[in-house]
């Protein structure tokens, strides 16, 4: 018992049947509109001019909901009046795809325009026909007993009456039963409106598709996100630790060394704000700059990042690695930046060894460090917290690019980094 007139008792019952009703008048816009066609047929008898004044307005009411904006104006109200969970129609927030995915939103279909007018029509006759009968028969209920009125009172709708004696019990009784249908009508209306409201306003097919590949894309942009972050703050902070160190250590002895070590610092640390104000940029889904691009023509300023590191580093660069352009360059600084700072954290000491090699058919990338017992630096230091994802990402990063990617022991003593990249180089 309790249980079923809980719906009567609850404000979102009468919040659903006040956005249906709220449909209705706004219909009231369109009417005067809708009327021309009859005002223009005088001669026509009124049946006929108040038939083809409700189809006229009809369709005024559907052809306003084939518009976007009417769509997604319907879905908020309707998560908010009616508490529906309506996801946003695909492409609302779509932004750029990444480069080479190849997904596109789907397009919406002749059946999905048609819902909405559909929508419309049935939110709109739901609301007149929940209003007109609530009002009805709650101002009856209000009424119908006549005592207090000192008048006879009664309800008559299409021909069927009911008339109650002034001050009767049964004017008593049926009060409060037209006060309770008007009520229950509010719940059907409600109802209603929820069962039609992810039929018609929810996704159809083709557009959970598109939301499908929306979140993908999404999700796509966010993991290379998470790498180009990963790879570059990393890389960073590990530099940066060593070379605040060594500043530390030689900032008596030797304070030019010094300098030049903080100056290479405040350098890679006002690159990684930059990558990482991009990134938190995207992730807000604010507005940002262009994306902060460091391709093999950066390869020299890493390398001397590394050497103000205290690190041996000799390098190889044969084919002029710089002629790489696009993605593939992007890539293979990336490629070097994390190789170049697992060296510095998991390294033993000694040369090590970076070959980039721009060949006809392909982009030779290498790196080669010393390994021991506890890989420290020439200062003691110990090796750093790792938090494992560098070499899955360049992996992933070089399958994508349909590379090939080798990571492991090289002899007893030595660590090596093999990446061979295709490339077509300019003529």
């Amino acid at each position: 018992m309790i249980r079923g007139i809980r719906p009567l008792l609850r404000g979102s019952t009468y919040a659903g049947a006040l956005f249906a009703y709220c449909g209705a008048l706004a219909s009231l816009l369109l009417l005067p509109f809708a009327a021309l066609p009859a005002l223009a047929w005088p001669s026509a008898t009124y049946a006929v001019q108040v038939v083809l004044t409700l189809l006229v307005w009809a369709v005024l009411i559907g052809v306003t909901g084939t518009a976007r904006t009417t769509r997604r104006v319907l879905i908020a109200c309707a998560r908010r009046m009616l508490g529906v969970p309506l996801p946003d129609p695909a492409g609302g927030r779509r932004r750029a795809s990444a480069p080479g995915s190849g997904s596109a939103p789907a397009a919406p279909t002749g059946t999905d325009r048609r819902r909405t007018p559909v929508w419309l029509l049935l939110h709109v006759a739901l609301g007149w026909a929940g209003a007109q009968l609530s009002m009805v028969l709650f101002f009856t209920g209000l009424t119908i007993p006549g005592g207090w009125a000192g008048v006879e009172a009664g309800v008559s709708v299409n021909g069927w009456s009911l008339r109650t004696q002034s001050g009767g019990w049964q004017s008593w009784v049926a009060a409060p039963c037209c006060v309770l249908l008007a009520a229950v009508l509010c719940v059907a209306v409600t109802n209603a409106l929820r069962w039609l409201a992810p039929r018609l306003l929810g996704p159809s097919a083709a557009e959970r598709l598109a939301l499908a590949a929306e979140r993908e894309l999404a999700l796509a942009e966010r993991n290379r996100l998470a790498h180009e972050l990963h790879d570059s703050i990393g890389h960073t902070l590990t530099a940066t630790t060593i070379q605040a160190a060594v500043a530390g250590e030689v900032l008596s002895a030797d304070p030019v060394a010094a300098r030049a070590a903080m100056r290479s610092i405040e350098e890679s640390t006002r690159a990684a704000l930059e990558d990482l104000d991009y990134v938190l940029g995207v992730l807000r889904e604010e507005k940002t700059g262009a994306e902060p691009a460091r391709t093999l023509a950066d390869l020299p300023e890493l390398l001397d990042r590394v050497r103000h590191a205290g690190a041996l580093v000799e390098a190889e660069l044969p084919g002029e690695p710089a002629q790489v352009q696009g993605a593939v360059s992007r890539a293979a600084y990336r490629i070097l930046q994390e190789g170049l700072t697992n060296a510095l954290r998991h390294g033993a000491g000694g040369p090590v060894t970076v070959r980039v090699a721009a060949l006809p058919d392909g982009l030779e990338i290498g790196v080669v460090n010393r390994t021991g017992a506890e890989a420290a630096t020439g200062t003691g230091r110990r090796a750093f917290p790792t938090s494992g994802h560098g070499l899955p990402g360049l992996a992933e990063r070089v399958r994508l690019l349909h590379g090939e990617f080798e990571a492991g022991p090289d002899g007893p003593q030595h660590w090596r980094l093999a990446v061979r990249l295709p490339v077509r180089l300019p003529a």
